[in-house]
């Protein structure tokens, strides 16, 4: 009995386990809003999702010195756009906190839609 009850045990207990892949997780955008139907929204939302496409086109590996320079090129593009007012950067979340012009404050994660951030659909100018 122990001999077919280990081994399933064992199996099961490595089922159960989580992989330490987050980055997917947080890229994954099922049950979101479209990103191309975000942007149509308004001018801030159209830049928050172009930082958004700069976070994701950044990643190069889940290493902290890879993902320290993914969040600072979206947040050194972001700081170019109109809109925005600041940029608070947070490595550990894959995440950019942004504080625009009227006030709006959003956590922006990565977009990996394939879509250049300079070309997302109501993108104004940058300065």
């Amino acid at each position: 009995m122990m001999r077919v009850l280990g081994p399933l045990g064992l199996a099961m207990l490595l089922w159960g386990c989580r992989t330490y892949d987050r980055y997917s997780r947080v890229v994954d955008q099922d049950g979101m809003v479209p990103a191309e139907v975000f942007a149509k929204f308004g001018a801030e939302q159209a830049q928050a999702i172009a930082i958004g496409r700069a976070l994701g086109v950044g990643f190069t590996g889940t290493d902290d010195g890879a993902l320290a320079r993914q969040v600072q090129e979206a947040a050194s593009y972001a700081k170019r756009l109109p809109a925005v007012v600041d940029v608070q950067a947070d490595t550990a979340a894959f995440i950019l906190t942004v504080t625009f012009k009227s006030g709006w404050r959003k956590a922006i994660t990565p977009i990996s839609d394939g879509v250049p951030a300079d070309q997302t659909s109501g993108l104004p100018a940058r300065r």
